[in-house]
Order: structure tokens, then C-alpha cells, then sequence
């Protein structure tokens, strides 16, 4: 399973209709509206890292109002 954090800004006042976009997107598991340095966090989880790069590269990032993203991609998990 390859899974990643997106750290989202849009453009101002479209945080809700990026939300639904993400919303659309089947391999984004959660995605939050957010306070901060940031407008949205997206889960996206894929098989493949392959899979991951390609949704997050083609899909998320391609959205309209999407000013820019970082991605941290998570290799571990604990309870």
C-alpha cells in the first residue's frame, strides 16, 4: 500500500469546491478542509507508489483553483 499526505492551497474562497473535486477522486481516502499555511489535507492511498505518483500528478494537482501542493509521502505506520 502506498499512501500520502497532499498539503493543498487553492485559490481564495475555493476550498469548498476543490474539496469536492478531491471528493470525486477514488483513490483520496479523507480530505479536510484546514486552517494554516495550508487551504486542504488530501489521504490519498494507492497499491503502488507508481499508482500514487500518477493520481497525485494527473488527478489531484491538475484540479482547477489548486494553487500548489507539497506531498509527504508516508512510509510507516503505528497505531
Amino acid at each position: 500500500m502506498a499512501m500520502a499526505f497532499v498539503l493543498i492551497n487553492t485559490e481564495t474562497g475555493s476550498e469548498d469546491e476543490v474539496l469536492e473535486a478531491l471528493k470525486k477522486i477514488d483513490a483520496v481516502e479523507e480530505a479536510y478542509v484546514v486552517f494554516g499555511v495550508y487551504d486542504l489535507v488530501a489521504i490519498v492511498k494507492t497499491d503502488t507508489m507508481q499508482k500514487l505518483r500518477e493520481i497525485v500528478s494527473w488527478q489531484v494537482r491538475r484540479l482547477d483553483k489548486i494553487q500548489s501542493t507539497i506531498t509527504l509521502v508516508a512510509t510507516e505506520k503505528t497505531k
